[in-house]
């Protein structure tokens, strides 16, 4: 993945796609919610590119010299957000290779906008969103799943300390960008409770409501 070289979403004045070329999904949902499972299913059936915000800034944060490395490990330990501008340039930068090197132009961006200004700073510099998917489930179902995948997953932030900062946090800041989409009807709600195949059953229905219909595999027998 290209490395940060320069800001440049920040200093945008308009947005660098149009919503008619490229279309993107914001995932959302609390830590534990099953939001990484329902994208693999959604880019196998849908077509999508999944970009993690989350997975950039790890990657980021391992990558030799990095500027923002250090600040970023910072960050993600305290379970609190890493300053807007340099998660929004990663994004731009994974769109880009994806666009230049895949010609795919459909994302699910996962994990992102944690916060409001982060949803209206890459609405304004790289392209306004189609709608946001929310996977909606009760907090201490979310502990359960963390917990258990701490046990294998090596993630620093799979422990009880920083599962509950995490909570926190989304409830604080994430939650405002649901309301404010969901204002705006730009908001598709789906129960994550039970099972990860019902969850996306459902949420195939809710995308297929939406005008997305998943692609159609040809095969060619020889």
């Amino acid at each position: 993945m290209p490395a940060i070289e320069r800001l440049a979403a920040a200093t945008r004045d308009k947005p660098l796609f149009s919503p008619d070329d490229v279309t993107v999904i914001f995932v959302l949902g609390g830590p534990g919610a099953g939001k990484g499972t329902q994208c693999a299913k959604l880019v196998a059936d849908f077509g999508f590119k999944h970009l993690s915000a989350g997975d950039l800034l790890r990657e980021e944060q391992d990558r030799p010299g990095s500027e923002f490395g250090e600040m970023i490990k910072s960050y993600i330990k305290e379970g609190t957000i890493v300053p807007m501008e340099v998660t929004v340039q990663l994004l731009e930068n994974a769109m880009r290779h994806t666009i230049d090197t895949d010609n795919k132009k459909l994302f699910l961006i996962d994990g992102f906008p944690r916060k409001l200004d982060q949803a209206h700073a890459f609405e304004h510099s790289v392209v306004p969103s189609k709608f946001t998917l929310f996977f909606d489930c009760p907090e201490d179902v979310m502990q359960e799943r963390l917990l258990k995948r701490g046990e294998t997953s090596g993630r620093a932030d799979d422990n009880m300390e920083s599962i509950k900062k995490r909570f926190r946090t989304f409830v604080e800041t994430s939650m405002p960008v649901v309301d404010e989409f969901e204002t705006q009807g730009k908001v598709v709600k789906v129960s994550a409770t039970k099972g990860p195949d019902e969850v996306y059953a459902e949420t195939k229905e809710k995308l297929k409501e939406r005008g997305l219909e998943p692609i159609k595999l040809t095969f060619v027998q020889n």
